[in-house]
């Protein structure tokens, strides 16, 4: 098997890095790009280290922190990276919802090449709830590590209240409504759902309920 690594194609991807297979090794590389294939000597820059300005977005708020990326690194929009701030010494783990690149958005950059990148912070998120009570519908949330699992057909207890999901609407726009499937709470948009059967009086088993049945608690 041939070696792999990134580097910049004249042929199809001449500012951002696509994979290759290396061909040659050595010092003067001759490499072969997966994408379109061309084959091209490889020019293998210094590895350098860019300070980017990242907007993070964490519950109702937002603020401005930067990391630290290398010219090797790609960055693409909803992939998860670990926002490592030195100055303030904290650290978020955020995916990308948006980069700036020469004056424009794009979905996938070199980290030299960006400016400025925008996420949503996934260490913890808060989940908006629609609870569904009759003809009435309740707005709740639920604070959670953004790795927590909601499941379909399964019980949640929120603000003290005990609900059972019906459906997941995910941030990409798409619904689930299969029972069984799991959805992690930072990919969640909103959870629908109705409050969990509660027993009426007499289905209890106590003292009061079981009167002139013969039996005693």
């Amino acid at each position: 098997m041939n070696d792999e690594i990134e580097v910049v194609c004249p042929s199809c991807s001449p500012k951002i890095s696509v994979l290759h297979d290396v061909l040659k090794a050595g010092q003067n590389k001759i490499v072969q790009c997966q994408e379109c294939g061309n084959v091209h000597p490889a020019t293998l820059e210094r590895t350098r280290a860019y300070d980017i300005k990242v907007i993070i977005s964490k519950d109702d708020r937002s603020f401005t922190r930067r990391t630290r990326l290398t010219s090797e690194d790609i960055v693409r929009v909803d992939q998860e990276i670990i926002v490592d701030d030195e100055e303030s010494d904290e650290v978020f783990p955020i995916i990308v919802t948006s980069m700036e690149s020469e004056d424009k958005r794009v979905e996938k950059a070199n980290a030299k090449d960006i400016r400025t990148i925008w996420g949503r912070a996934i260490d913890e998120v808060i989940v908006k709830i629609a609870l569904h009570r009759g003809k009435t519908t309740e707005a709740l949330e639920k604070r959670v590590p953004g790795g927590y699992g909601f499941v379909i057909g399964k019980e949640e207890v929120v603000d003290k209240v005990k609900v059972r999901i019906r459906k997941i609407k995910i941030r990409d726009g798409s619904l689930e409504s299969r029972a069984g499937t799991a959805v992690e709470a930072k990919y969640i948009k909103r959870i629908f759902a109705d409050e969990a059967e509660r027993r009426g009086w007499g289905e209890g088993r106590t003292s009061w309920s079981m009167k002139g049945k013969g039996r005693t608690w």
